[in-house]
């Protein structure tokens, strides 16, 4: 079953030229919530779709072939994935909408890049012990 809701965090610029963007994740999933704030800070339009991950939708299967995970977000019908990558997609299409995401310096990008690798590798592994493996 496939959960489907409008973002409501719109504004007039963005609703003029509304591209055909949708997101589709898991509400909890840390990767999700990273790129539902980068869509936030550039105050970008989107519908956002919830996955059961147990039981994968077409549309993520279809989206996501090598790794079926989300987040996945789909922008003119074109999917691109992975967290970090989204995430640099959002702040380049929109580049002129909101604040940067990334630094513009490329030594401070590659730090932030060198952090958010980190923070998927050794931080959110703690996550998913406490939270997907736990009965908490």
């Amino acid at each position: 079953r496939v959960k489907r809701e409008k973002n409501r965090e719109t504004d007039q610029t963005t609703m003029a030229a509304k591209p055909d963007l949708k997101l589709l994740g898991m509400s909890v999933s840390p990767f999700v919530i990273r790129v539902r704030m980068a869509l936030h800070m550039k105050g970008v339009s989107h519908e956002y779709i919830e996955q059961d991950l147990f039981n994968k939708s077409e549309l993520l299967l279809e989206s996501s072939p090598v790794e079926k995970k989300v987040p996945v977000l789909i922008h003119d019908g074109k999917p691109v994935c992975d967290s970090p990558a989204i995430v640099q997609y959002i702040d380049e299409v929109w580049a002129a909408t909101g604040p940067p995401i990334l630094p513009a310096d490329p030594y401070e990008r590659a730090v932030a890049r060198f952090w958010t690798a980190y923070v998927d590798d050794k931080v959110i592994i703690f996550w998913h012990l406490c939270f997907v493996t736990s009965n908490i």
